[in-house]
């Protein structure tokens, strides 16, 4: 059997309600109710059971004016000192939502440390107990324990008691589990509606939107305390796909009536919020993919210029207009489009990520964070030394010893995409520059009919891999490259010419095992003659996580050269030692 742990229970509600309240939603149970004060535990008959209480009941169904949290129950022995905090509003900043965290528990962290592991353990309990459900920017923060997956399971399998595996994992996210199936989509679905029919989405009392939210079995944000005074309010709605689109479309049909009951004489389309990472996919090579959805809906569909991006809104509003049916199913077929490239970019990065040590993709802020999809990514960077003061990078040099090395690469494009690495008046390379904390510049063409021409980057490692992972995304986006089509970009690093021989090896064995690692061209080229200050070129060639490992591993070489230059300390003078007569 699975148990379900039920938190935020009011103190009228009775075993009768939860039992009731199991029946309307067609849930099984296969025990009685153990009803506490403010909580309950409920037994299911097998774990697809328990997940799907957890899916149609957390977060989305009221008992007694109060909603229901539903989790997997959690043994007192497996809880560790470690809490998931969810649901936090995606516009806050890290700094921002810590500090305001660490308001919220406060008693907790006046404990004294030395009462030992014990009292800890009560503290998160009631760091729990105070956040679980708290308000944070119309969010309500959801709280749960991480199990601790090395403590001794309590009681055993013969003992009738079953252990925390044989239960299931608990929700997904739980660093470090197994996820379970998920039926919830990873991107949600974010739209603009008109600030005038914010009201009648939202009802009398709140009636309206607790309505579609039962019907669509979808969770619904509308914030309305975003841009205040804007003319457009943005909502997210999380379920599954299917969820997602009835949502929507329910929408639509209220603010359709709520239009013709006002007199609003102006067409109301339907307008879609996408992360700029995946609209260029969306659009397709030449625009072929939003032509075959216009001619397959009968909708209109256009989509905001990049020039409206900010460093602070990565996000792009697509305009789809025509009847409420045909921007319904337009809707379905673009979210398809945009749920595809978010699981070919997670994909991609769960391949190549552990290649990179040190790496963490979600810190460096490269594809949509808190709930995926959903803005502002880019504001969601942790400060520099959040993350344990370790800066991104292999060799000990760049570990936790200060501010790391800057370096420069320059970073082939064809000269046909300088326009779009630019931008319109040089918006676009000043956000990517202020974005990855470099010196983005591009150097001057060498001939009139160069068809390449270098950007030279100058700056930390985490600095590098932000600035490239953005202008190779950009030359897929802007369809510089086909869309069965690996971006491949050359970079050039310089080393100093006394190193140029532990790059490549005896007998090229190095620069050999470098190819066969990072699957990068990697490649010295002889008979160079020394710069001005006595340095040689290493050409790379490859995709971006190629190229990427191919620097950093170039760049660990580099540092053990540098490491073996440096003069050892002269020992200080011993006395000598009188002899014996």
């Amino acid at each position: 059997m699975n148990k379900l742990y039920i938190g935020n229970v009011s103190a009228e509600a009775s075993e009768e309600d939860l039992e009731s309240l199991f029946k309307q939603w067609t849930i099984p149970h296969s025990g009685p109710f153990l009803v506490k004060t403010g909580y309950a535990f409920v037994d299911c008959p097998d774990e697809k059971t328990a997940m799907r209480a957890i899916d149609v009941l957390s977060g989305k169904v009221e008992l007694h004016g109060k909603v229901l949290e539903v989790e997997h129950s959690v043994p007192k022995r497996q809880r560790s000192c470690k809490l998931q905090i969810r649901n936090i509003p995606p516009h806050i900043q890290w700094e921002v939502s810590a500090n305001r965290l660490l308001t919220a528990s406060r008693v907790w962290h006046r404990r004294p440390a030395q009462l030992g592991s014990h009292l800890a353990a009560s503290g998160v309990t009631f760091a729990m107990e105070k956040m679980n459900g708290s308000m944070m920017d119309n969010n309500a923060l959801k709280v749960s324990y991480i199990p601790d997956e090395t403590a001794t399971p309590e009681g055993s399998l013969s003992g009738g008691r079953r252990t925390f595996n044989s239960r299931g994992p608990p929700r997904a996210g739980s660093p470090g589990l197994g996820a379970r199936p998920k039926v919830q989509s990873d991107i949600p679905l974010r739209m603009l509606v008109p600030t005038q029919f914010v009201g009648a989405i939202i009802g009398k009392e709140g009636a309206t939107i607790r309505n579609i939210t039962k019907q669509t079995h979808s969770k619904i944000d509308i914030h309305r305390k975003e841009n205040a005074g804007a003319a457009e309010k943005p909502i997210t709605i999380h379920s599954t796909p299917e969820g997602c689109s009835n949502a929507c479309k329910t929408i639509m049909e209220i603010m359709q009536k709520e239009a013709v009951d006002t007199k609003f004489t102006e067409e109301i389309p339907l307008k879609i919020l996408a992360h700029n990472n995946f609209v260029g996919r969306l659009i397709g090579k030449e625009g072929r993919n939003l032509k075959k959805i216009e001619q397959d809906t009968g909708t209109k569909i256009t989509i905001s210029p990049l020039q409206d991006l900010t460093l602070y809104n990565p996000e792009r509003t697509i305009t789809l207009k025509g009847s409420i049916e045909a921007c319904s199913s337009a809707e379905q077929e673009v979210m398809k489009k945009i749920r595809e490239s978010y699981e070919s970019d997670m994909a991609a990065m769960n391949l190549q990520s552990n290649l990179i040590p040190g790496l963490n993709l979600n810190a460096l802020g490269l594809f949509p964070s808190g709930t995926p999809g959903m803005g502002p990514s880019m504001s969601s960077v942790p400060p520099p030394g959040a993350l344990g003061g370790c800066s991104f990078g292999v060799s000990h040099s760049l570990r936790c010893q200060g501010q790391p090395e800057s370096e420069t690469v320059h970073l082939f494009i064809p000269a046909l995409a300088v326009g779009a690495i630019i931008g319109k008046q040089g918006q676009h390379i000043k956000q990517l520059s202020h974005f990855a904390g470099a010196s983005i510049k591009i150097a001057p063409a060498e001939g009139m009919d160069a068809k390449q021409r270098m950007v030279i980057i100058v700056g930390p490692p985490e600095a590098q891999f932000k600035a490239q992972c953005r202008i190779f995304g950009k030359l897929k986006e802007e369809n510089f490259f086909g869309p069965k089509e690996e971006v491949k970009l050359e970079a050039h690093i310089k080393v100093p010419s006394f190193a140029a021989g532990r790059v490549i090896g005896k007998g090229g064995k190095t620069v050999n095992e470098l190819q066969n690692l990072t699957c990068a061209e990697v490649v010295v080229p002889r008979d160079q003659t020394p710069d001005e200050n006595d340095q040689v070129i290493v050409k790379i060639s490859g995709h971006f996580f190629a190229c990427q490992l191919a620097q950093r591993k170039i760049q660990e070489i580099l540092a053990q050269v540098r490491r073996q230059q440096q003069p050892k300390p002269a020992s200080e003078p011993q006395p000598p030692v009188p002899r014996r007569k």
